[in-house]
């Protein structure tokens, strides 16, 4: 199952989905948070299923929303993608590939290229803070197997403002094995980015998430992990 968060994507997010289902059968889902414009429209003249959330619960409430979904329907891998259009469909099997071998729990679709100097910047400082040995920490490019994804459901990953270094201590800490695999990336056609767009919004993030990983570095895996 592809699941696709959007929040105000009318512009892009009917080619992404009429993209991805170009090249799989698989169902294609839009996870609507609170959008203002036509994305539901748009998502759905393109054959996507559209889940429209209540309440705006940002990108990390939309894809728990998609993944507690993907479970739902019994689905055997979940790929996040974004609606803007950066992360090409024809990239799907690279992303893929590690799951179906049984090599990963949860697989990135990476390309630090993109990174600007200050993301570089920051991707540094939360290696070195948590001890993750990945190069592009921020990609919503992602591909999940079951147990990446029950663990990723569950009240522990909730209410993850900046979902991306929260995700992978939860998933490291419970022992899961992620890898990455190259991908190409498009430039941002639409919008901005949601934190790099200001020195407010990154002081913001960068605060935020070093109190995240504070909180969690250091504890190791979790004895339920240790238990299995």
């Amino acid at each position: 199952m592809v699941l696709i968060p959007a929040h105000n994507e009318a512009s892009t997010v009917g080619a992404v989905v009429r993209d991805v289902r170009r090249r799989c059968t698989r169902t294609v889902v839009v996870i609507d948070d609170c959008s203002s414009d036509d994305t539901i429209a748009e998502a759905r003249a393109a054959g996507a299923v559209v889940l429209p959330l209540p309440l705006q619960l940002g990108a990390w409430g939309a894809i728990q929303t998609g993944l507690r979904y993907a479970l739902k329907m019994e689905s055997p891998f979940a790929v996040t993608l974004d609606a803007d259009g950066q992360h090409e469909p024809a990239a799907l099997k690279s992303v893929l590939k590690p799951l179906l071998a049984g090599e990963a729990d949860v697989v990135i679709g990476a390309f630090p290229a993109r990174a600007s100097y200050l993301r570089r910047l920051a991707w540094r400082y939360f290696r070195g803070l948590t001890g993750l040995e990945l190069e592009d920490i921020t990609s919503g490019f992602r591909a999940y197997n079951p147990k990446a994804m029950k663990l990723l459901a569950s009240p522990e990953a909730s209410l993850l403002d900046y979902q991306d270094v929260g995700v992978l201590l939860i998933l490291h800490r419970n022992g899961l094995r992620v890898v990455e695999v190259p991908v190409p990336m498009q430039p941002r056609t639409q919008g901005i980015s949601r934190v790099f767009n200001s020195w407010w919004t990154v002081g913001r993030y960068m605060l935020q998430t070093s109190l995240l990983c504070i909180a969690r570095v250091g504890y190791g895996r979790s004895a339920h992990s240790n238990r299995e």
